[in-house]
């Protein structure tokens, strides 16, 4: 299915620059909302946004546009991602709407959508929302506008959110912990779950100023976070991502774990817990050690698409709970509906806190595969899955693999690239053997 606008998440781009102009938004919250006047008399959405200092113009676009097309808006102002999917669900919203860029830097901004139920929405209903920005608008006169409050305790209602998410039984007392909110929807939020389920807080990239979000913190740039823990000699340090939907955990000793292991945590937390996992969601870049960790726990590994979107489709068919990918974006459909970087942070220290163990302890019986990924820029036209040099070296490495590693080629959804990943036990193989893919295509970007 064909899309103009809409991505693997939302709408993006470069503010100033379509679509991400005020006329368009006005446009698209117009039409976002007569999609949703098919379905109800009087719809209501909710609008939350990070730091980023377009999120000020993009916000009065898009209550502008709901209004205009008889919708009611409720402002959240900042907020993280997963926080106004929350919000959605409880307060009853049609809608949920955020804005933000999620990692990207503050010169770009984006829209996304959450439905009622606190979820992304399926591709066919952005294409209905295409279709409908192609026809000319159909203002509502004065008496049926719809009108706009502002949810004044939005952030206070998600914090306390989020601390019921961690057992009622166990705290973080006696735990030092770096927090970087990446200047991001987090800044004022993170710090305080954290401090007020018992821990000593470190606050770092929680000081935005509109232009400094993701810049040299947060879940991109980890070793922001790497320093600060050892600066104060903390136990753990938690990095978010711009949108506070997915992070990165560094312990005590500097190691930064990555979103499949932080995905076995929580599997290992609640199969110790006497809880049935019968399966997990990962992407097919997820790296294969954890797969074979997950199986030899009598534990299904299914993967999706890159996407947390696709991780949630594959759990909802499988009717599973815990997924996530490499980057930190994880999923526990059973504390929410979307991926959540704080709820998730406190699902790993839980398992911690329980045991008693580290995440280097809980993970020892777990090493990661190394993993060689190289970028191929592709000719103008060029047919690069037609060539049978590919065929010959894919098919040779495959066979050298031997079910001890994997071989992935995918093309770029926003590039002229062609993406090849090889995994394997042993570093220099998995370079070489990716080279060797590579070398058939073109040269490596």
């Amino acid at each position: 299915m064909s899309r103009t606008y809409f991505g693997t998440d939302g709408i993006r781009g470069v503010v100033g620059t379509p679509p991400i102009t005020p006329d368009f938004i006005l446009r698209l919250a117009h039409s976002v909302g007569r999609v949703l006047k098919q379905h109800e008399a009087r719809p209501s959405v909710l609008i939350g946004k990070d730091t980023r200092i377009s999120g000020y113009m993009l916000e009065s676009a898009l209550e502008s546009g709901f209004n205009s097309a008889g919708v009611d808006v409720v402002l959240l102002g900042p907020l993280p991602t997963p926080g106004v999917a929350y919000l959605t669900r409880s307060q009853r919203a049609s809608l949920g709407v955020v804005i933000s860029a999620s990692h990207n830097g503050f010169e770009d901004n984006g829209i996304k959508f959450f439905s009622a139920q606190g979820s992304k929405l399926s591709d066919a209903w952005e294409q209905e929302v295409e279709t409908v920005l192609e026809r000319a608008p159909m203002w509502a006169d004065s008496a049926g506008l719809g009108k706009t409050r502002r949810l004044d305790d939005a952030a206070g209602r998600y914090i306390e959110f989020c601390k019921s998410t961690f057992a009622s039984e166990l705290s973080l007392k006696g735990l030092k912990i770096v927090v970087d909110g990446a200047h991001g929807a987090a800044y004022n939020i993170a710090p305080k779950v954290f401090h007020e389920l018992g821990a000593e807080v470190i606050a770092i990239g929680c000081q935005p100023d509109g232009m400094n979000i993701n810049h040299g913190v947060g879940a991109t740039h980890p070793q922001a976070l790497v320093k600060a823990v050892a600066l104060h000699r903390a136990d753990y340090g938690v990095a978010l991502d711009g949108d506070a939907d997915r992070l990165q955990l560094v312990d005590a000793q500097g190691r930064l774990y990555n979103g499949d292991e932080l995905l076995y945590l929580m599997v290992d937390e609640r199969l110790s817990s006497g809880q049935s996992v019968p399966g997990a969601v990962g992407t097919v870049m997820s790296n294969m050690a954890v797969e074979l960790a997950l199986q030899a726990r009598g534990v299904q590994f299914v993967r999706a698409k890159v996407g947390d979107r696709y991780v949630l489709e594959a759990l909802q068919q499988h009717q599973w709970l815990l997924g996530g990918e490499g980057s930190g974006h994880l999923l526990m459909l059973d504390k929410h509906s979307t991926g959540d970087g704080l709820i998730s942070a406190l699902q790993v220290l839980q398992a911690c806190v329980r045991s008693g163990k580290t995440m280097a302890e809980l993970l020892a019986s777990v090493a990661l595969f190394p993993q060689t990924l190289l970028n191929v820029r592709l000719k103008p036209g060029q047919d690069w899955q037609a060539s049978a040099g590919l065929a010959a070296a894919t098919q040779a490495v495959q066979a050298e693999l031997a079910g001890q590693g994997r071989l992935l080629i995918r093309a770029s959804g926003t590039e002229p690239l062609v993406r090849v990943m090889v995994e394997a036990r042993d570093a220099a193989q998995a370079q070489d053997w990716a080279q060797r893919i590579a070398r058939t295509i073109g040269v490596a970007a």
